[in-house]
């Protein structure tokens, strides 16, 4: 039977293999907030026509039938939840310039087209920023 050689890992492969780790964190944060705060198409609303609608539900929550209740109170539930939501405001700022700083080195290791990450949502002008081009 061959000797079993026990495998060495290079302090240089180490540092490699941290850095690889760093830029796909960075990657992923800056595609999970872009992911969620985009902007969605059609007419944008505002505190104000969510509160609008707000009172029209529970306006019309007292004559509603049962399953017409049961669907009010689950969009009165969404409503209030997409209002909290555009309070809270999040500075992409940190992720976006941690993208840019990650963003061409990981792309050439995993070979990620400028295509690719267009489609995905990312700006142009960040992609010209962390140095992807067509």
């Amino acid at each position: 039977m061959a000797e079993d050689k026990k495998r060495v890992v290079t302090e240089g492969h180490k540092a490699a293999m941290a850095e690889g780790r760093t830029q796909g964190r960075a990657v992923s944060a800056y595609l999970e907030v872009l992911e969620h705060h985009r902007p969605k198409r059609g007419r944008k609303r505002t505190p104000e026509s969510i509160d609008r609608r707000l009172a029209a539900i529970d306006q019309d929550l007292s004559s509603a039938n049962p399953i017409k209740r049961l669907s009010l109170i689950q969009e009165r539930l969404d409503l209030i939840k997409e209002k909290e939501a555009m309070a809270e405001t999040v500075d992409i700022t940190t992720f976006e310039n941690d993208f840019v700083a990650a963003a061409k080195a990981y792309s050439d290791r995993k070979g990620i087209s400028y295509a690719a990450w267009k489609e995905l949502g990312v700006p142009a002008e960040v992609l010209k920023r962390a140095g992807i081009s067509r």
